[in-house]
């Protein structure tokens, strides 16, 4: 019960506030600061008037647990990660290492888990030959790491488990203290280390080659994971140049999501795919145990943004070279305005996702608009036209004035286009944003950029609150309630729409062999959803996809469109397949259109 709460008091010590309270005299009034060690040097940071009573309580809850850790450590002194070293019966541990009965016990919970795609990679580095390599097994928050970690040591026989370790690395450790436990386990036989939470110390960026350059060369196979992603990817770069293994778990795609967690509605995933709720939810952590996880509402999702996110950028910009990868944010950081920065241009890119969705709606009539579909719904309960008595250029005018970046009047540095790009070179290393690929058949015309989110759940959440906010502009307060309910429900399904259409061009891209290629393909006054180039063949096929359980001739019009067809078998070659992906049951229509079902589409991927 000792190390669990030891382990649980460690887990909580690393999401507060790094540093120590002191007060300083400014302008004859003492005044709270956060003070702390930063690359050799001391850095203090003003608490806002607006933050102090949160701050204040969270350096008081800090004080209180590592006193509690104190106490346990000197009650428990075999969980403490200082115990000898029964090999050597000399020098202590440093790092909290875990060994022989220990892992047994901590990887019990995991034994019945589904294991992740990306398993197979992190057994084939462990099983392999790679001298001189490390794997590197990292990702953002709740997508599966520690469980990983856990399924590689039940993998082990019980002989490679007695030559193998786990560690988890704390804020307090550091290179010299895991140099001086590794030299201990090597001199010792051990053969298999799994360190994890490894960025958490802060001189890990700068000296990772230790990992690969001594101990890989000897025989070891050092696992490390970690949530900080960026502190890897500069790693890469630097330290461990070629001398990696890599294992990502950011993306999760559909039918990976549904394996692991047995859940085959693409709705739900839209609503909360891109974490795990499953295999993470021993390690104390009471906001995991939700039905819905990290994006249940806009909250959580902004909670998700802060800490998973920007504390990862932060983190590792902060720890690299002395933060020369800071570039042109290092002004936003010592401002403290980083972490605004990020959630600021997240939400804009979800809110031009979102501008661009309902305008289509708003406008739209051959692609089937919102105010079209509540008009002819066939159940008189769901019929409206309230979209139709609304004044739609002004509703999108204020809609878009509305989703503009906010708090502009509480930055003291604005927001240049040089931090937007660093930012988004920075989501893009978390793989956590992708841009989907588009052609037009226009000669010389370049399309425009569009960002997908890799974590779904993080995009509806947010459009789902905006949406909301939307719905109660003074412009629909003389409407009734239900019809309100009616016009939110409907937008909320075209942005369903939208992101279901991302998905399958997102996940197929990442699926089809070297010699094939998926992108929407646009027309001048049309698009198909997708076109899949056999690029040795020189053949195509072309999909519509479309968020309903209904198969209706308006859905495949554009396929059937001698134009648009003799457009794409110019440039790309023969059409060999019409396709509509929808929710319904596969189907073969007289005409020869293929109804392929989603979720069926995405699991065969």
């Amino acid at each position: 019960m000792n190390e669990t709460r030891i382990a649980e008091i460690e887990r909580q010590l690393t999401e507060l506030p790094a540093g120590y309270l002191v007060y300083k005299k400014i302008k004859g009034k003492e005044q709270p600061y956060l003070q702390w060690m930063e690359n050799g040097r001391t850095v203090s940071k003003y608490i806002k008037i607006s933050e102090r009573e949160e701050v204040l309580r969270k350096i008081a809850l800090k004080k209180s647990l590592q006193e509690e850790l104190k106490k346990l450590r000197e009650a428990n002194p075999t969980a403490d990660p200082g115990g000898v070293s029964a090999e050597t019966g000399a020098e202590p541990f440093r790092t909290h290492v875990l060994r022989g009965e220990e892992l047994l016990l901590l990887t019990s919970s995991v034994r019945d888990y589904q294991k992740r795609d990306c398993f197979s990679l992190l057994h084939k580095y462990v099983r392999g030959k790679y001298p001189g390599k490390v794997c590197l097994l990292y990702g953002l928050r709740r997508t599966g790491k520690t469980t990983l970690l856990f399924q590689m040591l039940n993998d082990l026989s019980s002989e490679e488990l007695s030559r193998a370790v786990y560690i988890k690395a704390r804020t307090t450790d550091c290179m010299s203290d895991m140099n001086h436990d590794l030299k201990i386990l090597a001199s010792s036989g051990y053969r298999y280390v799994f360190l994890d939470e490894v960025t958490l110390m802060d001189d890990f960026i700068d000296g990772a080659a230790l990992f690969s350059d001594v101990y890989a060369m000897m025989g070891m196979k050092l696992v490390l994971s970690g949530t900080d992603s960026l502190g890897f990817w500069f790693t890469l770069s630097q330290e461990l140049y070629d001398r990696a293994f890599l294992v990502h778990t950011t993306y999760i795609p559909f039918h990976e999501y549904s394996r692991v967690l047995g859940i085959r509605d693409l709705d739900e995933y839209i609503c909360y795919g891109g974490t795990l709720r499953m295999g993470e939810t021993d390690f104390g952590d009471e906001d995991l145990l939700s039905p819905e996880a990290s994006f249940r509402d806009d909250e959580s999702t902004r909670r998700y943004i802060d800490t998973a996110i920007c504390r990862n950028i932060q983190h590792s910009l902060a720890c690299c070279r002395d933060g020369q990868y800071f570039r042109h944010l290092r002004e936003l950081y010592e401002a403290g305005e980083l972490t605004g920065a990020i959630n600021r241009i997240i939400e804009s890119m979800n809110h031009q996702f979102l501008i661009s969705t309902l305008t289509k709606a708003f406008k739209s009539h051959d692609l089937g608009s919102a105010a079209e579909l509540l008009r002819k719904q066939a159940d008189p309960e769901k019929r409206t036209d309230i979209l139709d008595r609304i004044d739609r250029e002004v509703i999108t005018r204020k809609m878009m004035e509305m989703l503009e970046i906010r708090n502009r009047e509480d930055q003291t540095i604005g927001i240049t286009k040089a931090h937007v790009e660093e930012i988004k070179e920075y989501l893009k290393a978390l793989d956590l944003v992708v841009d989907l690929p588009s052609e037009t058949t226009a000669a010389g015309s370049t399309p425009s950029e569009y960002v997908v989110f890799t974590q779904p759940g993080m995009r509806y959440s947010q459009a789902q609150a905006l949406v909301h906010v939307l719905m109660k502009d003074p412009l629909f307060s003389s409407f009734s309630l239900r019809e309100r309910d009616l016009a939110c429900e409907r937008i909320l399904e075209d942005v369903k729409g939208r992101m279901m259409e991302d998905i399958v061009l997102l996940e197929t891209s990442r699926a089809l062999p070297k010699d094939r290629r998926a992108f929407k393909l646009i027309f001048a006054r049309s698009e198909f959803d997708m076109v899949i180039v056999d690029k040795t063949g020189y053949t195509c096929e072309a999909y519509e996809i479309k968020h309903s359980t209904e198969a209706v001739p308006r859905q495949y019009r554009t396929l059937l469109s001698s134009e648009e067809c003799a457009a794409a078998e110019h440039i790309y070659g023969p059409i060999t397949r019409k396709c509509v992906i929808y929710r319904g049951k596969t189907q073969l229509m007289d005409n020869g259109i293929q109804y392929m079902n989603v979720e069926e589409y995405l699991e065969r991927l």
